[in-house]
């Protein structure tokens, strides 16, 4: 069963850190979203950066901190050169990812260089991870060396999938030709973003990469499709999967 609501976005104001692609009408406030977790017998969640507030991280800090984080956690957004200082003052106040919003023309960073190498060095020192949202036609080439990270990656929103054909799927063929996918683990989350069925992909996802390595995430507010979307969206699938290893693994929260 699903216990935590791992990928949602909290914001009380609405207020752009440098050019965005897009403004929601409307904030997004922690109360909404605890009274949708509770309506759903949830027992916390994770609250991840928004982007259109870049790397300010005051609001997700400001959220953390009246929540228990033994059931809540964040995914905060930072560049490459963030200090040790900064990312520990981060991981105090909760956050215990990164995330990495790759989708359009985004530049990928290069996982050979020496800043790639030095950050991933700071977050395994704190035990922390990177998630990754990219379509899956550019995640499949970039597989390979996110790998050879040695750091958990958290996939989002299935990988963002375009083919209806699960084996099709290029991110997803990609990951079947990896000899070692111990690293991975994917959010089912938001499929309004990627087809509108993804249930196959998820079977194959699972055949690929066994119990363990999938959260559930309503993407609340679900800005961009918040007309055609609802809090619920995949949660059903709890009667087939669990979160626990992993929601304890990635954001050391538990029941």
């Amino acid at each position: 069963m699903f216990r935590f609501d791992c990928h949602a976005h909290v914001y009380e104001s609405v207020v752009p850190v440098g050019t965005v692609r897009y403004l929601p009408e409307r904030p997004a406030p922690l109360i909404q979203w605890l009274s949708k977790i509770a309506s759903n017998a949830l027992t916390g969640g994770v609250i991840v950066q928004v982007s259109f507030l870049g790397t300010d991280n005051s609001q997700l800090l400001s959220a953390l901190a009246n929540l228990d984080k033994r059931r809540f956690a964040g995914v905060a957004v930072t560049g490459l050169d963030v200090s040790e200082k900064e990312l520990e003052a981060l991981h105090q106040g909760g956050v215990r990812g990164l995330r990495w919003n790759l989708v359009g023309d985004a530049p990928l960073p290069d996982l050979g260089s020496d800043d790639l190498r030095r950050f991933a060095s700071r977050l395994r020192a704190l035990g922390m991870h990177v998630e990754i949202q990219l379509e899956s036609p550019r995640l499949a080439d970039w597989l390979q060396p996110l790998s050879r990270l040695r750091l958990p990656v958290v996939i989002d929103h299935i990988g963002l999938p375009v083919s209806q054909d699960a084996q099709r799927e290029p991110w997803i063929e990609a990951l079947s030709a990896l000899s070692d996918r111990s690293s991975f683990f994917v959010k089912l989350s938001a499929p309004y973003r990627g087809i509108a069925d993804p249930r196959d992909h998820i079977l194959r996802l699972h055949q690929l990469l066994g119990d363990g390595r999938f959260v559930w995430g309503s993407d609340w507010p679900h800005t961009r499709h918040e007309d055609c979307a609802v809090y619920e969206g995949l949660l059903a699938l709890g009667e087939d999967y669990d979160d626990a290893s992993a929601a304890k693994a990635l954001y050391g929260i538990t029941a």
